[in-house]
């Protein structure tokens, strides 16, 4: 979303932002889950440049919370060997998870045997074929305690009965709850920063997090630049869902950005939570009536309905649905609503929330 003049605050607080899409969409800490977090030993040596990104391959297939896997496609041993990695982000308990996770490897599997159909035809019925591991992790950083049992198994009824017909695999779980603060300190890396922050429950308590100078310059020293812009906007999103001031987190994150982060938390202003939360709510309640209008007239849109039968079926004034319509058909068929509402604010000249 863009800034409002009024509020000086950026109302945008999607927790998809803040998960696994935008976090291991970077290499280097991709590389570093794999490295430090994934408790095999192979991989303790791999690095960005031997991970390849490979998620828009999968969207079409990826029907559930697809804005939350990212897939990609790793080489170990030398560069000789390939794996692929699904990373999971939950920020909520799902029992349902090992189900969704099989369903994707089965995904990643069949287009990988018809890619190699294509080079090869008939080679997936040889002998000698293998798929590729497929290595499942679940990135967790909720609340409440995950109680999910990682075994496939244990969702299936029945399942000592007919345990040899039952899929026998299991998550890698990652839970930042599982991780205590002298443990994270101790990895020094970009990702053990995100997992501390990930662990507050509120703002507020960025007054008294409190991390060592040293812990915050050797992060800042080793990490490329493109680690630190995660940083900063991982950690502007969490501050924006507890409506902290926009001029706050900037001044915040810019100090990350300019690897001057030795001091960041004592340089904190502070703000009244509640205050500011309060009237975050309020903006978002216009803005949320505004965006559910444009996604209702955005699925009539697809459906091939005229301007003046969705104006008639949303009940709203035909200019209104033609200025919106416009807009949309820019990004159909994956219309993207915050950037229809914020194109559509702006064109109208009216101040964007």
């Amino acid at each position: 979303m863009c800034m409002s003049e009024e509020n000086n605050q950026i109302s945008n607080s999607k927790e998809k932002d803040s998960g696994a899409k935008t976090i291991f969409g970077n290499a280097n800490l991709c590389a570093q889950l794999l490295r430090n977090y994934s408790n095999i030993e192979e991989l303790k040596s791999v690095e960005a440049e031997d991970i390849e990104d490979v998620t828009d391959r999968y969207i079409p297939m990826f029907t559930e919370e697809r804005n939350a896997d990212v897939v990609k496609k790793v080489r170990i041993t030398g560069g000789k060997e390939v794996f692929i990695t699904l990373i999971e982000h939950k920020a909520q308990v799902d029992y349902n998870v090992c189900m969704q996770i099989l369903r994707y490897m089965v995904f990643i599997w069949e287009d990988y045997a018809k890619q190699q159909e294509k080079l090869h035809k008939g080679i997936s019925k040889s002998k000698d074929f293998k798929y590729p591991p497929v290595f499942p992790i679940v990135y967790y950083n909720g609340v409440d305690k995950w109680t999910v049992d990682k075994a496939f198994s244990s969702r299936i009824a029945l399942g000592e009965v007919f345990s040899k017909y039952i899929p026998k695999f299991e998550y890698h779980l990652v839970n930042t709850g599982d991780y205590n603060r002298e443990e994270l300190l101790d990895r020094e890396d970009g990702l053990s920063l995100i997992m501390l922050i990930n662990k507050l429950k509120d703002a507020a308590e960025f007054n008294s997090l409190g991390l060592p100078k040293d812990y915050l310059e050797n992060i800042a020293f080793k990490s490329p630049e493109d680690v630190l812009e995660t940083l900063a906007k991982v950690i502007a999103v969490v501050l924006r869902k507890q409506y902290v001031p926009e001029d706050e987190i900037q001044d915040f994150v810019s100090h990350i950005k300019e690897r001057d982060m030795s001091d960041l938390f004592e340089g904190w202003k502070g703000f009244n939570v509640q205050e500011e939360r309060t009237k975050g709510k309020e903006i978002g309640k216009v803005i949320g009536k505004d965006l559910s209008l444009i996604t209702l007239i955005c699925k009539k849109l697809v459906k091939g309905k005229s301007i003046e039968a969705i104006a008639d079926e949303v009940e709203e004034d035909e200019e209104l649905v033609t200025e919106i319509c416009s807009i949309a058909k820019k990004y159909l068929p994956d219309y993207d609503e915050e950037k229809i509402y914020d194109e559509w604010k702006q064109q109208s000249g009216l101040k964007v929330q």
